[in-house]
């Protein structure tokens, strides 16, 4: 639709659930092919934040379950970015939830705080990004 040619990205598209693992390869593959490699750190670092900032977005508005917010957040931005402050009460909120037994009294109280911290970190970020 966009009238980018990249003999990888139907493959990409069409993986199938169970075909997942292979899609970090393909994505890299497609990166590629577009001429999109290789991206400075600057730049994977840029696009970590702002993958923070749309997760944490979408657990505010309901359209991303907290627990798996907080664990994409933690594992895909955090842990790349070498654990940042700003992400930090998120990412203890995550690892909290990795040590929970089911006990759905707990996780809906730490789901409540994962959305709590999420909004903050919002509101931190803009308030950073109006101050420059």
């Amino acid at each position: 639709m966009a009238d980018t040619e990249a003999p990888s990205l139907p493959l990409l598209a069409g993986l199938a659930r169970g075909e997942y693992p292979q899609a970090r390869e393909l994505f890299h593959l497609v990166l590629e092919e577009l001429g999109l490699l290789p991206l400075a750190s600057e730049d994977l670092a840029k696009a970590r934040w702002i993958a923070a900032r749309w997760w944490a977005g979408q657990i505010v508005t309901c359209q991303l379950d907290p627990v798996h917010g907080a664990k994409l957040i933690y594992q895909e931005s955090a842990a790349e970015l070498d654990y940042p402050d700003a992400l930090q009460p998120i990412v203890d909120l995550a690892r909290a939830l990795d040590l929970l037994n089911d006990q759905p009294s707990d996780q809906q109280h730490i789901c409540d705080q994962v959305t709590s911290e999420a909004r903050d970190f919002l509101a931190t970020e803009a308030h950073q990004n109006h101050s420059l």
